[in-house]
């Protein structure tokens, strides 16, 4: 299979809002009200958290399927814990990003142990988001000046 491609394109509604749209689906960005925010959407690192959590969901089940064993009910824990002080603009000797992220997976299956474990182990090295979170990924950055006509 070629590549595919992944794209949101959209536009800022306030200071700490972003609507975005992907194929038919809209996505709203806010932040918490103790970062600004209206709190009404999840803040940005909520959606890489859930994005982990969706893509480890998918992958597990896909595996599971190919290893032959099903699984019934699949509960996901994923937290991860950063310092605002770098994004905040006040010191910069912390990283932006998260210092840390945890997930918890919790299978309902009759699966063994030793099943298990080789799962997870194909889902890590499966898992696209798992990849970027973990791996360098190059990303470039552009702006472009938007000119009025009078």
């Amino acid at each position: 299979m070629s590549n595919l491609t992944f794209s949101v394109s959209g536009e800022s509604s306030s200071e700490t809002k972003f609507i975005g749209s992907t194929r038919q689906f809209t996505l709203t960005v806010d932040e918490p009200e103790a970062l600004g925010g209206t709190d009404d959407y999840p803040n940005p690192v909520e959606y890489i958290l859930a994005g982990f959590a969706g893509c480890i969901n998918v992958v597990g089940h896909t595996v599971a399927k190919e290893l032959g064993f099903k699984i019934n009910s699949l509960k996901i824990e994923v937290n991860g814990e950063l310092n605002p002080n770098r994004f905040l603009g006040t010191s910069n000797k912390e990283r932006a990003g998260f210092q840390n992220i945890k997930l918890h997976l919790i299978p309902d299956t009759d699966a063994s142990i030793e099943t298990l474990t080789q799962w997870l182990q194909i889902v890590e090295d499966r898992c696209p988001v798992r990849d970027n979170l973990q791996n360098n990924t190059p990303v470039s950055i552009a702006v472009e000046k938007e000119y009025r006509t009078l």
